[in-house]
C-alpha cells in the first residue's frame, strides 16, 4: 500500500555526471544505509546511471531516493534540492495515504479501461490524457457539491471520448464523495505541471 506517492522527472545528461560522481564518492555512505549484500546492487545502479537515470528500475531509483531522503532526514525541502542538483527533480507529492491510495486506484481502472499499462515510467503524451481524465471524473463525482469546475469546462470540447469515458465510470461505480475535492487539486495542479512537457514522467510509490 502506497503511504506517499512522488512525481519525477529526469535530468539524464546531470544525473550522468552529477549523480555518478555522488555515488561513486559516498558508496561508502550509502552502503551503510543499505542491506548487507547490496554492493552489487549499488554498482549496477552506478552502471545504470552512467548510460542514463531513466534505465533505473522502481526499486533502483526508490533505494537512492531513501538514500537522500535519510541524508536530509530533517529537511524535507533540502532533499529534494539535493535530488534536484543531481538530475531527479521531484516536481510534485501526494503525501496522504489515503489520496495516493485512491489516485493509484482511479489511474488502475482506467488502465483497464483503455487495456493500457502505463508502468512507473509515463510517457508525457498519456499520463496528460490520464490527468484529463481524472479531472473529468472528480469534476463528475463532485458535481452536486460544487460549482463547476472552470479547467474541466476548458477541456471538455477537445476530449469528448475522455469525458464520456469519464462519465460512464461514474455510473458504474461508486466513489467516496468526501476525498474527491482533493484528489480534483492533485489532478489539476499535475495537470498545469506537465501539460507543456515532453519526456517522461517517473510515478514512484513509497509504501
Amino acid at each position: 500500500m502506497a503511504e506517499e506517492l512522488y512525481f519525477i522527472k529526469t535530468n539524464p545528461i546531470i544525473a550522468k555526471i552529477n549523480l555518478y560522481n555522488k555515488l561513486d564518492r559516498e558508496e561508502e555512505n550509502i552502503l551503510q544505509f543499505l542491506p548487507s549484500d547490496a554492493k552489487d546492487t549499488l554498482e549496477n545502479i552506478k552502471n545504470k546511471v552512467k548510460d542514463s537515470v531513466e534505465e533505473l528500475t522502481q526499486e533502483e531509483l526508490l533505494l537512492i531516493f531513501q538514500w537522500f531522503s535519510k541524508v536530509y532526514s530533517s529537511d524535507h525541502e533540502e532533499a529534494k534540492t539535493q535530488l534536484f542538483i543531481n538530475g531527479i527533480d521531484v516536481f510534485y507529492e501526494i503525501p496522504t495515504t489515503v489520496h495516493a491510495e485512491n489516485f493509484l486506484q482511479i489511474l488502475s481502472d482506467y488502465e483497464k479501461l483503455l487495456k493500457q499499462d502505463m508502468n512507473y515510467i509515463v510517457d508525457s503524451k498519456n499520463f496528460n490524457q490520464f490527468l484529463i481524465y481524472g479531472i473529468f471524473l472528480t469534476e463528475i463525482i463532485n458535481r452536486d457539491q460544487y460549482q463547476d469546475n472552470i479547467l474541466c469546462e476548458y477541456l471538455k470540447p477537445d476530449h469528448q471520448s475522455l469525458y464520456l469515458l469519464a462519465e460512464n465510470q461514474c455510473s458504474s461505480k461508486e466513489f467516496d464523495g468526501k476525498i474527491t475535492p482533493e484528489l480534483q487539486h492533485h489532478f489539476a495542479d499535475l495537470y498545469d505541471l506537465t501539460k507543456f512537457y515532453k519526456g517522461p514522467i517517473i510515478k514512484l510509490e513509497q509504501e
